[in-house]
């Protein structure tokens, strides 16, 4: 059994001079790394082993060699859907997952995924290249192997000790991140490229809006001093990156759409477009994209910060939207014009006053000169640009008539006044409170004090009349009695029986008006002498006959 092991421990260490040899002879590093999977697969027997480079986010990583395929180069995978990997990074150590199916570190996708695929054992090797883990070795068992034996561990840490090491002095570290052969060859293209916009850097240098050129691809060719302050880049770091990853745009298919049209060779402009930049910024960018007529059909993409300008539109539009509630809510009529007399602001209130719909008035077929009786409007208008009315462009409050659709005069109470705008007259606001309902209320309440005043004048007559009634018929009796008597003691035919008969008679006429006044029940008068008016007794009294 000793035996056995140290003929093993001499298998390992022959294949590792060997895979050493290889890393320091071979050029061809894609190959190199493609054998060194292949090698340990067959070794080992297992199903796959995989060499996977760590991309430039913690999520993506990137496969470089694989041991079934040797064309499977530079293949971009998503690191969520590789637990032991993220481990390797996280910890910088070897994970070794015996019983994969049920392993803890697996979640129950990957757990079913393995059993699907007959995978037993799972082992991932770190990869540290200055201190840091660059890349991980991937080793699937399946089929016969079910297992990895510590000797093995040990064996594959001190290989993927060596690759890193063959890795960094090959200096392959930056193309198997994402640069490739083609990738560099493309760089190179762009620096090229942009080095024949130089002529025009000075004038970019100096806009104050941000100006970018892309190549074909989306990517950033130059970003000028403006563009880069306003994105929180610096403008070199920008170069040869992807637009989304320099704007990081909230909404990705307004900013494609914008690049798109213009790769067709159409300009587009006024696009708003969210981004959020490095510093955590949140800013809305106008931007405006057009095609170069250049033989790599480039783009630029000009760009200013207009999120003051949309917060105080959205403020604005606020308050427009409150203000036009509160008017249409108002129970008065409010109407402007302008003007020529053409009206622009016709309420609710006003719809409901003059009989015509907000539509009909704000159509032009309605002038303001028609809600008016004939001449009306023009003497309003003269009394609000008269000091003598509120001050002038103010007008207070004043009694008019509106005519409604009906041709109804309606009366109204109003105010109105001009708005100017640096001087110069706009238009003409009014604002129109129905007095309708009022009037026939104050009529009510005049009728009842006319009433109550013709009470309290009956009252007087009648508390008058019977004081006078009273008050007269105690002497009026008297004369009565002595004239009565005088007319006994004389005869007919005495000089002084005539005038006292007529004072009898006079006096009995006196005292029948005397009775008809302490009848009085109620205020009649009639003419007297012309104009005058006296107290018609006979009518005041009939109702008591």
């Amino acid at each position: 059994m000793e035996r056995e092991e140290q003929a093993r421990s001499q298998e390992d260490l022959a294949l590792l001079l060997e895979l050493t040899a290889d890393y320091a002879e071979t050029s061809d590093v894609e190959a190199l790394l493609h054998g060194v999977t292949r090698r340990l697969a067959e070794k080992l027997d297992i199903a796959r082993a995989t060499l996977v480079m760590l991309g430039r986010s913690a999520d993506e990583g990137i496969i470089v060699a694989a041991s079934d395929d040797p064309t499977l180069k530079d293949l971009r995978i998503d690191l969520s859907r590789y637990p032991e990997i993220r481990e390797v990074m996280r910890t910088g150590k070897p994970v070794v997952m015996q019983e994969a199916s049920t392993h803890p570190l697996l979640g129950d996708v990957e757990r079913r995924a393995v059993a699907a695929r007959g995978i037993h054992a799972i082992a991932a090797l770190p990869l540290p290249i200055r201190g840091q883990v660059r890349g991980v070795l991937l080793l699937r068992a399946a089929g016969r192997r079910r297992t990895f034996t510590p000797r093995e561990i040990d064996f594959l840490t001190t290989v993927a000790h060596a690759t890193a090491v063959a890795l960094r002095n090959a200096s392959v570290l930056q193309s198997v991140r994402g640069q490739t052969e083609a990738e560099k060859t493309a760089r190179l293209a762009a620096e090229e490229q942009a080095a024949s916009f130089k002529p025009y850097q000075l004038f970019f240098a100096h806009v104050s809006e941000g100006v970018a050129i892309l190549d074909d691809k989306a990517c950033v060719l130059s970003l000028n001093p403006s563009g880069a302050a306003m994105l929180d880049v610096d403008a070199p770091d920008a170069r040869g990156r992807h637009l989304h990853q320099v704007t990081q745009p909230v909404d990705e298919n307004v900013l494609m759409e914008l690049v798109t049209t213009a790769a067709r060779g159409e300009a587009r402009s006024g696009a708003d477009v969210q981004v959020c930049t490095r510093t955590g910024r949140r800013l809305t960018l106008s931007m405006s994209a057009a095609p170069l007529r250049d033989e790599e059909a480039a783009t630029i993409l000009s760009f200013r910060d207009v999120t003051d300008a949309r917060r105080l539109e959205d403020e604005l539009l606020q308050t427009k939207d409150f203000l036009e509630r509160l008017i249409d809510s108002s129970v008065d009529a409010i109407i402007a014009a302008d003007l020529k007399g053409r009206i622009i602001l016709f309420n609710k209130g006003a719809e409901a006053l003059c009989g015509y719909t907000a539509q009909e008035a704000l159509g032009g077929g309605l002038s303001v000169h028609q809600l008016y009786p004939p001449g009306v409007a023009k003497r309003v208008m003269a009394m609000i640009r008269a000091p003598e009315h509120g001050g002038k462009g103010r007008l207070s409050l004043i009694r008019e008539e509106l005519v409604h659709r009906s041709g109804e005069r309606v009366p109204v109470n109003m105010t109105a006044s001009i708005v100017y705008e640096g001087g110069r007259e706009v238009f003409s606001v009014g604002i129109f409170t129905d007095m309708r309902a009022r009037m026939q209320l104050e009529r009510k309440l005049s009728d009842v004090e006319t009433r109550l005043e013709e009470s309290e004048k009956s009252a007087v007559i009648v508390a008058l009349a019977g004081t006078a009634a009273h008050e007269l018929n105690q002497p009026l009796t008297s004369v009565m009695g002595y004239a009565e008597l005088l007319k006994r003691k004389l005869k007919e035919d005495d000089f002084a029986w005539k005038p006292v008969d007529i004072i009898y008679r006079e006096a009995e006429r006196m005292a029948e008006i005397v009775r008809k006044i302490g009848k009085i029940t109620r205020y009649e008068t009639k003419s007297y002498m012309g104009a005058q008016q006296i107290l018609d007794l006979d009518k005041a009294t009939s109702h008591e006959d």
